[in-house]
């Protein structure tokens, strides 16, 4: 089966969404969804912002927020992963684009709503690129398992080969 659905996975800090941003910035793809980044106050680390590839915002996690929804001591905002990562993969399908989900990991599966939007993502023609934890649970799995998925663990070491190998999966002619 072709390879259609693609995911880095490694470490934390190991440059996941780096990654993503500059194999997207590279290729120039047409594409669609969110990524996320550390919310950082005097360097310390606070939470995590969502952003969809429109620039739009919001808040996915926060110290300092209140949700019944908890990672650690991140409290999880399902209202902004819903209003911005789901519905700029929603809007990526309708529009045919590469669909990048950053990421697939323990805040976001506090979102049905997300977790049923990345399934029908991965079963759409769309490619999807994106990033999923390393820990095994039972939905990310299911994506690791199957057929038209490959999933990359990033080191500093591999870092290029990935890029290029997902440069070469991503391609039209792919």
């Amino acid at each position: 089966m072709k390879i259609k659905n693609i995911f880095i996975t490694g470490k934390p800090g190991c440059g996941k969404t780096s990654l993503i941003m500059e194999i997207l910035k590279e290729l120039d793809f047409n594409a669609g969804g969110f990524y996320t980044k550390e919310i950082r106050e005097s360097g310390i680390r606070k939470g995590f912002k969502i952003t969809n590839l429109n620039g739009k915002e919001g808040i996915l996690a926060h110290v300092n927020i209140k949700s019944p929804y908890k990672v650690s001591k991140y409290k999880v905002n399902t209202k902004d992963l819903e209003e911005i990562g789901v519905k700029s993969i929603l809007n990526a399908l309708k529009e045919n684009k590469i669909i990048l989900i950053d990421e697939v990991g323990k805040m976001e599966m506090m979102s049905e709503k997300f977790k049923k939007t990345v399934r029908t993502a991965l079963n759409s023609k769309n490619k999807v690129l994106g990033t999923i934890k390393m820990t095994p649970d039972p939905f990310t799995n299911k994506i690791k398992g199957r057929d038209d998925a490959k999933i990359f663990y990033l080191t500093r070491e591999n870092r290029e080969k990935i890029k290029k190998e997902i440069i070469r999966l991503l391609s039209p002619t792919n």
